[in-house]
């Protein structure tokens, strides 16, 4: 099943404002203003549809100030299935100082959903499942929404063999992985070290503390843990191919992907790209640690773009090219890294 579905509950229309060495409480000449339809899961979305891969979005969406991702849609042939409510989406306003490579963000309130339209979204939703295909549940939830959504849509989406990856971070996510039915955990997640700390109400003292975490998130069930590490890049860790063996040792197998040094044009953005090029590895099948190169690949080739907008296929196939990956074994009864050498240069 190679159609995948993001789910963004509170999207966002991203106001872009670039300027020059910004200076704080002074007039600032801005170099371009551009407004993109946002959210983590439109984001996710514009990235893989921009890849060839067919995409349906939905979530809940102002009626008020929609045509911009309306527009998108269009654009990218991206399937819209948002469920409209009164009010318009929030707005997020991103400072670019491009001198520094710096992005302020400041985000607005939202417009607020009724119990009746979470309910049409939750229906919606069910009405989009069907076994194997892949959802992308990113963001924040609007105010109101109940911290479980993420939670309970999960267990939903599993009664009918879907796949889930999450991207969200605070209380939803806490609260996700805080489940102890398997059939409500994530099958992929993608926090940030820090989001994973607070989530987990841990302190890694050294990136071995941070395996052992992600391995034993693999152990409760959740099939993929890549944790982005900023400007170290990312690592991803899942159960070894042997690991049903009766003697098989490594249990777990993980990768580190180092980031490309590229010219940026906006960072807003590039983890929801790194969302998009793992799940299309998974749908393309691609080894484990390929996951890692290419998903470093849609997020170099995003953050000379300004938007959720991805290069043609043969300029991230040699963004790919370049991405260095050292791959590591992690043993059953140590859950610390016990080989690691260079995939590729």
């Amino acid at each position: 099943m190679n159609t995948v579905v993001t789910v963004t509950p509170n999207p966002a229309l991203d106001q872009t404002v670039c300027v020059e060495n910004l200076v704080l409480g002074e007039v600032n000449l801005a170099a371009s203003l551009e407004f993109n339809a946002g959210g983590k899961g439109v984001n996710v979305a514009g990235c893989l549809a921009d890849y060839g891969i067919e995409t349906i979005a939905t979530g809940l969406l102002g009626c008020d100030d929609s045509a911009a991702f309306e527009a998108m849609f269009a654009e990218k042939r991206i399937v819209d299935r948002f469920v409209r409510i009164a009010g318009r989406p929030r707005i997020n306003v991103k400072l670019v100082d491009t001198a520094r490579h710096e992005t302020t963000d400041i985000n607005l309130a939202t417009s607020l959903p009724s119990a009746e339209d979470v309910a049409a979204l939750q229906q919606r939703i069910v009405e989009l499942a069907v076994p194997g295909r892949w959802f992308v549940l990113a963001g924040s939830l609007p105010p109101g929404v109940d911290v479980s959504f993420y939670r309970s849509v999960t267990r939903v989406l599993h009664a009918v063999g879907a796949r889930v990856a999450l991207d969200t971070s605070g209380a939803p996510l806490a609260d996700a992985l805080a489940a102890t039915d398997a059939a409500e955990l994530p099958d992929l997640i993608k926090p940030n070290r820090a989001e994973l700390e607070v989530a987990l109400g841990l302190s890694f003292v050294d990136e071995d503390a941070l395996v052992h975490a992600a391995c034993g998130l693999v152990e409760r069930g959740i099939a993929h843990v890549v944790v982005s590490l900023g400007e170290r890049g990312a690592l991803g860790v899942t159960r070894a191919s042997n690991a049903a063996a009766p003697d098989a040792a490594p249990a777990y197998e993980g990768w580190h992907a180092a980031p490309l040094r590229v010219p940026v044009a906006s960072t807003v953005g590039a983890g929801d790209a790194l969302v998009a090029g793992l799940i299309a590895s998974l749908v393309e099948a691609r080894p484990w640690p390929e996951l890692g190169r290419r998903a470093t690949a849609f997020a170099a080739g995003k953050l000379a773009r300004v938007g959720p907008h991805l290069p043609d296929r043969p300029s991230l196939d040699a963004l790919a090219a370049q991405v260095q990956v050292a791959t590591f074994s992690v043993a059953a009864n140590t859950r610390h890294a016990t080989q690691q050498h260079a995939a590729q240069t």
